[in-house]
């Protein structure tokens, strides 16, 4: 009898210990577009623009090839811990050409858990001629293995 309560035991306490775990999670809605600012004459490569964290983002899934154009997804998470594994973000485009002649059909990140962050971006800004690349781009977010969002855009 007591070999089945200790093991009895055992299962509730591993399964209390996963619950006690909490899994990150997309709260609410994703805002997703191209980030609103102040029009730029005549950009130049290479130049950013600051931006502020509550940058309005103007929803679309079509997004203008322009030099200064600035895109992505805004989203809440809940479930963050410092000891949580980091996203990955991952950029699929339609084929970057690099300055190199690389070709890069990826772009991949990894980015640690913020707890105290009320809201998370990923982003792309169009900031070299041979970023601005027309077609199907596509927005991928995971923790681990799990995919927490994705979002496809059309450059054109």
């Amino acid at each position: 009898m007591k070999l089945f309560s200790l093991s009895a035991l055992a299962l509730s306490l591993g399964l209390f210990s996963h619950l006690a775990l909490a899994d990150v999670q997309v709260q609410g809605p994703v805002e997703y577009g191209v980030f609103a600012s102040a029009p730029i004459k005549d950009p130049q490569p290479g130049e950013r623009i600051l931006s502020r964290a509550n940058q309005p983002i103007e929803q679309t899934e079509v997004v203008p090839a322009r030099l200064g154009t600035k895109f992505g997804v805004r989203y809440q998470l809940t479930g963050k811990a410092e000891t949580e594994k980091p996203l990955t973000l991952m950029y699929f485009t339609p084929g970057l050409i690099g300055p190199d002649g690389k070709r890069q059909d990826k772009i991949e990140l990894q980015q640690k858990l913020v707890v105290g962050a009320p809201q998370d971006v990923m982003a792309f800004g169009f900031t070299e001629h041979h970023e601005v690349v027309p077609g199907e781009w596509q927005f991928m977010v995971f923790q681990g293995d799990r995919k927490l969002l994705e979002q496809r855009f059309t450059v054109r």
